[in-house]
């Protein structure tokens, strides 16, 4: 008969969908009976929903059941949602006519929602029941034909036609029942007298009751009725109204009165004392939140009152006098509850998506929550919202539910992560607010390409550096994340003095650490600049370029090359000073050059070792050695001076050279005569024919080195520049003041303003000069008087710094020229004819 019911209410199954919007996309509706096997078919809610069912699994279908238990399920091979759990209707919805089941089905990829309403229909399964299996009645004989006498009514969970439905008694000499309805709990059967009782004839009367329902097959619950026939008191109670109605806030108080309720009785004394009391018709729940004073008649709040749970409440109340066979009174209390605004907005998350891409479009969903309230009416009502200061926005699709959508555009290297707070307001006098935070997190596309820190970088590398070690390193930063982040250098093909870039210099493609690949020398390679590329592994990948100058600094590994002089024997050079050498005199010039730079290049003179150490002094600069004193009988005729060149470099290398000094010309009395010779003129007469008979026989050579030297005492004697005429040319010799010379021995040098400077190269060079007379004079007695170069503003002379520069063979003449101590008067003179 169960399985004839269900096809029964199969066929009444209602099916309706209608569009609400974008999300929601259908309603679907069933009715199911109660109590149906685990597995039992609901419908084909695929077919229903016109879903295609292959497509099940990967849109992921399910039942969000909601705030209740999951009592149905879908089964994603077919389609079919079906009972997962056993329902009683009884325990589901009470008393409630209309039992409806929500449930949403949730579709994603893309995300729809579907609302499924299973309506649970009463099965006859429960019999009607009394409170108790006897009932006693205390009847006064003296009541008249017609008096009623309520009787408890039967119990029945079942609703509908299934619930109690009438009552029936067995046939009887006095009784009869009459059934009342009853405004909440129905029907309910009253004891009518049908003749007046005597209790001496017949004091006890015992009826069957019986209650049935009216559901197919009927069930049905009997109670046996013991009526006691009592005398005396013969007036009951009576209420002003059988029924009262009242209101009361949800909100009230445990002891609040809601009434007082007053009855009469016309007996006197204890037959007219009412007793209140609470009917064995009100219901458990009821006695836990009621509560009546047995002698005022007072009603007072005892429990917590919920608008929720029930929205209306009746009492039912008894009034019972006191007499010895007392009468009752009874009437019903209906308590109207009022809803009070109590409870916050309650926020359930349906799907949510926790990463969402940064490039995703706008209006992407996000989040889908449902927002309810459990009050009613406006204090039901709720309104969701988001900060503004977030990229998202929310909207409402259906009622309660809102969507989580995209509104600007997201960058993850601005804010990774979200907290979105969600805060649900209810619309009550004094509203109250529900909050939910979902978090989420924004991944990463490659959007950024990588950057370095500097426009420029300078790389700076000491020569002789050791290959493969890392001279320098770069960072570039990608804020990307991951693989979008993860960087490789590399350096870009140029050329280098011809060769590949790769030939001189390597990176490492993860750290950016710049390797050298060849050693390097400062003196063939200063600077040049190569390309490096960051690029990060994204797809597709983003690339950067910046430029590097590679600066190779100086190191001191070269030993200063001396120049000049050039030694003729081994690693000795010669030169001559005369013996009448007057202090400041320039004796000869070092020269020294250092192919390194800076102060590695920088070079000082010192004398090392000298046979006479007063003597002689360098200037530490020039690199110029000059007499200190004049060179006296008792010095050495081999002056041995060592010479040391030194750079600035860390640690300071050198070169030294050796120069031997020949001291040259006879004694002091010789020229002591000269000059004798030239204060008297006839003298000089007689004095001349001696020395061309003496000295036929001599070469010119010899005579004209004691010209010079009768030149140099004149000088020295007279203040005088030192000269010598020679084939009609005078040549005066003077040396170059040098500022970095001695002071005390260059102090009386005269320098003519106007002169030829020949230098022996550079950067440090050795200079004589030479002043050409305007008179060309041959003869012995112009020499005898004394015929002395003048200097004459309207005389030309030519000055040449560049000389050993820019003509290595004019240099060597003039270096040859500048030795006119070491190889002769006569070879010197023809070398300075040569250049002039």
């Amino acid at each position: 008969m169960r399985f004839k019911i269900y096809l029964l209410l199969k066929c009444q199954l209602l099916f309706c969908v209608f569009s609400t919007g974008n999300l929601v996309s259908g309603q679907i509706r069933y009715s199911i009976p109660e109590e149906l096997q685990l597995g039992a078919l609901v419908g084909n809610l695929a077919a229903d929903l016109g879903l295609d069912v292959k497509q099940l699994p990967a849109r992921s279908l399910r039942i969000v059941p909601g705030s209740r238990k999951q009592f149905m399920d879908v089964n994603l091979d077919n389609g079919i949602l079906f009972v997962k759990e056993k329902i009683d209707r009884e325990n589901l919805c009470g008393p409630i006519l209309n039992c409806v089941l929500t449930l949403d089905a949730v579709l994603e990829n893309p995300l729809n929602l579907y609302q499924v309403e299973v309506e649970i229909l009463d099965v006859n399964d429960n019999a009607p029941s009394f409170p108790k299996n006897e009932f006693r009645l205390d009847i006064l004989e003296l009541a008249a034909p017609g008096a009623r006498f309520p009787l408890e009514s039967a119990h029945d969970p079942d609703i509908g036609i299934n619930s109690v439905q009438t009552y029936q008694l067995l046939p009887n000499d006095y009784f009869s029942l009459d059934v009342q309805m009853r405004s909440a709990e129905g029907t309910f059967p009253v004891l009518v007298l049908q003749r007046s009782l005597d209790r001496e004839t017949e004091s006890t009367h015992r009826l069957t009751l019986t209650a049935k329902d009216g559901g197919v097959p009927e069930r049905s619950g009997t109670a046996q009725v013991a009526i006691i026939v009592t005398d005396v008191n013969d007036n009951a109670p009576v209420f002003p109204q059988s029924v009262y109605r009242v209101s009361l806030l949800e909100t009230a108080p445990t002891g609040t009165l809601i009434i007082t309720l007053n009855t009469t009785d016309f007996d006197d004394g204890p037959n007219g004392e009412i007793i209140y009391s609470l009917s064995s018709h009100t219901s458990a729940r009821t006695r836990e939140l009621f509560d009546i004073h047995s002698k005022t008649g007072e009603i007072r709040v005892k429990g917590n009152l919920d608008y929720e749970e029930s929205r209306l409440h009746e009492i039912n109340i008894q009034a019972m006098d006191r007499g010895l066979y007392a009468m009752s009174g009874l009437c019903d209390v209906l308590v109207n509850i009022i809803d009070v605004n109590d409870n916050a907005p309650e926020v359930t998350l349906t799907s949510l998506s926790r990463t969402v891409s940064e490039d995703a479009r706008l209006g992407t969903v996000v989040a889908l929550f449902s927002a309810a309230d459990k009050d009613s009416g406006q204090n039901g009502q709720v309104q969701c919202q988001i900060s503004n200061k977030l990229p998202f926005k929310l909207h409402s699709s259906l009622k309660n539910y809102y969507r989580l959508l995209i509104q600007h555009r997201l960058d993850r290297e601005h804010t990774s992560t979200y907290d979105v707070t969600i805060t649900c307001t209810d619309a009550g006098k004094l509203p109250l607010t529900s909050k939910k935070t979902i978090r989420v997190e924004v991944s990463d596309i490659n959007d950024n390409a990588p950057r370095f820190t500097q426009p420029l970088y300078t790389a700076n590398v000491m020569e002789n550096n050791v290959i493969g070690a890392s001279i320098f390193s770069m960072t570039a930063f990608d804020p990307d994340v991951g693989q979008n982040a993860r960087l490789n250098y590399s350096i870009m093909e140029t050329q280098v003095q011809g060769a590949s870039v790769t030939n001189y210099i390597a990176i490492n493609s993860e750290s950016g650490a710049i390797i050298a690949q060849r050693s390097f020398d400062y003196e063939k390679l200063k600077t040049f600049q190569i390309q490096v590329r960051v690029q990060d592994s994204g797809v597709p990948s983003l690339a950067s370029n910046v430029s590097v100058d590679v600066v190779i600094l100086d190191q001191n590994d070269n030993v200063p090359v001396i120049v000049r002089p050039l030694p003729e024997y081994g690693s000795t050079a010669t030169e001559t000073i005369s013996r009448f050498a007057e202090p400041g005199y320039l004796v000869a010039k070092v020269s020294a050059t250092d192919a390194d730079a800076g102060q590695n290049a920088r070079l000082s003179y010192q004398i090392f070792q000298a046979t006479h150490h007063n003597l002689f002094t360098i200037s530490p600069v020039t690199g110029e050695i000059w007499t200190i004193r004049r060179v006296v009988n008792k010095d050495a005729s081999k002056q041995r001076l060592v010479i040391v060149v030194r750079d600035n470099g860390t640690p300071s290398l050198s070169a030294t050279v050796t120069i031997i000094l020949s001291v040259v010309g006879s004694d002091t009395e010789m020229f002591s005569n000269v000059s004798v010779l030239t204060e008297h003129p006839g003298f000089n007469s007689d004095m001349s024919l001696s020395l061309v008979i003496g000295l036929g026989v001599i070469s010119v050579i010899f005579l004209v080195i004691l010209i010079i030297l009768a030149v140099k005492v004149h000088k020295s004697r007279n203040g005088l520049r030192g000269q010598h005429c020679s084939l009609g040319v005078c040549y005066c010799f003077q040396t170059r003041h040098s500022l970095n010379g001695i002071q005390k021995t260059s102090r009386n040098l005269q320098i003519p303003p106007n002169y030829v400077e020949v230098f022996g190269g550079d950067p440090l060079s050795q200079s004589f000069r030479y002043e050409s007379c305007s008179t060309l004079q041959s003869t012995k007695r112009d020499f005898m008087t004394h015929n002395t170069c003048r200097s004459s503003t309207g005389k030309n002379y030519v000055r040449n710094e560049s000389i050993g520069k820019s003509n290595p063979e004019t240099m060597n003449s003039v270096n040859s020229s500048n030795t006119i101590n070491n190889k002769g008067f006569d070879g010197h003179i023809r070398s300075l004819l040569s250049n002039i």
